[in-house]
């Protein structure tokens, strides 16, 4: 019952949005000089937009964790939208502890005061698939227990049939190539989330690759209370990187927290090529160490993902074509990254791409602290017309594994931005990024230098 009734109210969020553009469309056609107009398309975007961020904080979970990726997907929503997501927080009320208590006993099979000297009702931390609860092991040891909430896998379910629907809906107005992907991603993102003994793995490969770095400090996990809907960890202090207060209580400088955080991020995409992809401010706590220095707890890396070679290689064209100033190599690299839609307009496409990219080199900006709207409007391309716009948007793909890059470097650098202004996060990253390229580079000379199998022939 509970399942069609979250159907019906998901179905009405979406139908009434639909509704609303198709309205529009029919009055556009019969007075295009009055309705087809951009002040009152934007209008419509913008109301729309607010019923849709109402309708997800009312029926949270999956819709949460959708209105986030969608809130960063500038790539083809409007810009209404994404103003108006950004205010989803993946906060929310807790279950009723008598709900986890079942959940946990269904997983690990005796309930957590029988599992645990002592387990805390009341959860530190509550979110759209999940929640955590302060527990103690025999020996008094600290613990931190997530447990996943009932019924999630079939809520998950029956938001994704809708979610699907939607979205074929919405390309009936908005022509992009393969928008399916979102919801595939998307679907992805929550298969791993909803994985816990995945995060488990994840821990601990991120773990290691940060072994040599004592500042970077990640949970331990403890398999024996851990399994796929439940996982049980050592607790870690801290406070949260966002409470610029809590930080001056410790003692340590905004911009050195900041710098430290980019790094590992640059790290983590650049050396690692594999990455916290979810790195909002709940997810890292900072330590004052021994010595004064800035110490980073990295937490919740359900959703950590490895950089696809296709992104590597796109990215190693296009950083090499700004340095050297060579458009050709940028739109190769947009290519190789798979941004071209199959059937689209490649030369309006590429057309576009080293127009931007002439703009891009014509500006001169010395301190990210003061780029001013002005700069901004430099890329605005007013001599677009509507319907070349809409071949664009045709002639742009959403490639694989994209969607966790651009909301992890989104999320990233505007935690950053919050912190130090100032902080030139492109000079933090030079050597990563530096790194990256010598390596890439070394790569692909081994790979076109290699002999060439020869093959057997028959005596």
């Amino acid at each position: 019952m509970w399942a069609a009734i979250r159907l019906v109210r998901a179905t009405r969020v979406f139908g009434t949005i639909f509704l609303s553009y198709l309205w529009g469309l029919s009055w556009a056609r019969l007075w295009p000089s009055r309705c087809d107009t951009a002040e009152r398309w934007r209008k419509l975007h913008r109301r729309n937009a607010r019923r849709m961020y109402k309708g997800f904080v009312r029926l949270r979970g999956v819709y949460i964790k959708l209105g986030q990726i969608l809130s960063i997907m500038g790539t083809f929503l409007p810009r209404s939208y994404t103003e108006e997501l950004e205010g989803l927080q993946d906060e929310v009320p807790p279950h009723p502890y008598p709900q986890i208590a079942r959940a946990f006993e269904r997983a690990i099979g005796r309930p957590p005061h029988e599992v645990f000297a002592s387990f805390e009702r009341t959860p530190i931390a509550a979110a759209s698939l999940g929640q955590v609860h302060e527990a103690r092991d025999a020996d008094g040891v600290r613990l931190a227990v997530k447990i996943l909430y009932p019924n999630v896998a079939e809520i998950i379910r029956v938001d994704l049939k809708v979610l699907g629907w939607a979205l074929r809906v919405y390309r009936t107005f908005v022509p992009v190539q393969q928008i399916e992907r979102v919801h595939e991603q998307l679907q992805d993102m929550l298969e791993r989330e909803t994985d816990l003994a995945n995060e488990a793995r994840c821990i601990e490969r991120m773990s290691q690759n940060f072994a040599g770095d004592p500042d970077v400090l990640f949970p331990q996990v403890f398999p024996e209370w851990s399994r796929k809907t439940v996982l049980t960890m050592g607790f870690m202090d801290g406070v949260k990187i966002s409470k610029k207060d809590a930080l001056a209580g410790l003692g340590l400088d905004p911009y050195a927290v900041a710098t430290k955080l980019t790094q590992v991020f640059y790290k983590q995409l650049f050396l690692d090529k594999f990455f916290h992809a979810d790195p909002h401010p709940g997810n890292f706590f900072v330590q004052r160490g021994p010595d004064g220095q800035v110490r980073i707890v990295v937490l919740d890396l359900g959703s950590a993902s490895q950089l696809e070679d296709s992104l590597a290689d796109g990215m190693l064209d296009i950083l090499s074509g700004l340095m050297t100033k060579n458009d050709d190599l940028v739109v190769k690299g947009i290519e190789t990254m798979g941004f071209v839609a199959e059937g689209g307009d490649r030369e309006l496409l590429e057309r576009t791409v080293r127009k931007y990219f002439e703009k891009l080199l014509n500006l001169n900006i010395t301190d990210f602290s003061k780029i001013s709207p002005d700069v901004a409007q430099q890329f605005a391309d007013g001599d677009m017309r509507r319907d070349e716009l809409r071949e664009l948007m045709k002639s742009i793909a959403y490639p694989d594994g994209w969607f966790y890059v651009e909301r992890a470097a989104v999320i990233m650098f505007g935690l950053s931005s919050q912190l130090a202004p100032k902080l030139n996060t492109v000079q933090v990253g030079f050597p990563y990024v530096m790194r990256f390229l010598a390596e890439r580079m070394a790569q692909r000379t081994a790979a076109a230098t290699a002999p060439t199998p020869s093959r057997a022939t028959a005596s």
